[in-house]
């Protein structure tokens, strides 16, 4: 997703490994899982190559992706308390430093964490479950290095917390759909650098 590898690019076993610092074995299945779901091809005596990703594939990926945290912040809207506004409040200002701090790590998790409080409250753990499979092969590390994402990632989170506490639904599910959307026009834009 993030470019790093690109289509018709051979991925080898042996050297995978090496720089992952794992045996051939964990490589090869993660390979399989990944031909499954479309992200490889296996070419008979040669190996795997990385299939094409366009970018309507990113936009219906991201697309994926916002329609269940939109339904997910539906369901967890008419459950917010102020202690849950403390808390989306409280990994907001986390995320908010870390981006400034340029703490690429602390901004994936703060972010995760945020998102998740959300995701929680709703009791919809198969929808949660969906949403995170989902959003597996989003390139976080490149989000969370870009200050500029990182910035309107914060912004988007305080309107969404004020949707929330005044119990606008709608906004809160404009807004997150919103992440999504964003999410989907900056990868493109990256791998058309």
């Amino acid at each position: 997703m993030s470019g790093e590898v690109r289509p018709g690019d051979f991925i080898r076993l042996d050297e995978t490994a090496a720089e992952l610092g794992v045996s051939v074995t964990p490589v090869r299945e993660a390979l399989l899982t990944l031909r499954g779901e479309g992200m490889v091809e296996l070419v008979p005596h040669r190996g795997y190559v990385v299939s094409p990703l366009t970018p309507e594939d990113i936009v219906d990926i991201f697309w994926l992706q916002g329609q269940i945290a939109v339904e997910l912040v539906r369901r967890a809207a008419p459950k917010i308390t102020e202690s849950v506004i403390a808390e989306l409040k409280g990994f907001n200002n986390s995320l908010s430093v870390a981006v400034e701090k340029g703490q690429a790590e602390e901004v994936e998790v703060s972010e995760f964490e945020f998102h998740r409080v959300l995701n929680r409250l709703t009791g919809a753990s198969k929808l949660a479950w969906f949403l995170n499979n989902a959003t597996r092969y989003t390139p976080t590390r490149l989000y969370a290095s870009d200050p500029e994402w990182g910035r309107a990632a914060v912004r988007n989170h305080e309107k969404l917390i004020e949707a929330l506490k005044v119990g606008d639904v709608d906004a809160a599910c404009v807004l997150m759909r919103a992440q999504f959307t964003d999410g989907a026009e900056r990868l493109v834009a990256y791998r058309h650098m």
